[in-house]
């Protein structure tokens, strides 16, 4: 192995920085964890539409976990606290894009599409 390729993967601390096979299995993981959803929910998902949501979200949480590990390159190990540091970012960061695109999509829909309420009112009445 040349010089050069070794410090590809390595910083000067000796830490490793990902390879080849690692960035794969993230990117098939991460294909696999976007398919599962995105199947369930085309196929009509569960009966229970809340299931379905806490599974579509539960996979997304995985898939961030994924992206994490495979190529953001954190792991347990403590690099003068930034890897803490990153982690309560990147959850605060997905906690609003969360919670921000939930309350537009709701609000749009109640907004933009009111007739669906009126005409699902009137099946109930008939």
């Amino acid at each position: 192995m040349s010089a050069e390729h070794a410090h590809a993967h390595h910083d000067d601390h000796g830490h490793d920085h990902g390879s080849y096979s690692s960035y794969i299995k993230g990117f098939l993981l991460s294909v696999i964890l976007t398919a599962i959803p995105f199947g369930l929910v085309m196929a009509g998902g569960f009966e229970s539409r809340a299931l379905t949501a806490v599974t579509v979200i539960g996979f997304a949480v995985v898939q961030i976990l994924v992206h994490m590990v495979y190529f953001l390159h954190m792991n347990g190990k403590q690099e003068e606290g930034w890897t803490m540091l990153s982690t309560i970012f990147t959850v605060v960061v997905v906690v609003i894009l969360l919670a921000g695109s939930l309350w537009v999509m709701y609000h749009m829909n109640t907004n933009m599409m009111p007739q669906m309420d009126h005409e699902l009112m009137q099946g109930f009445g008939s």
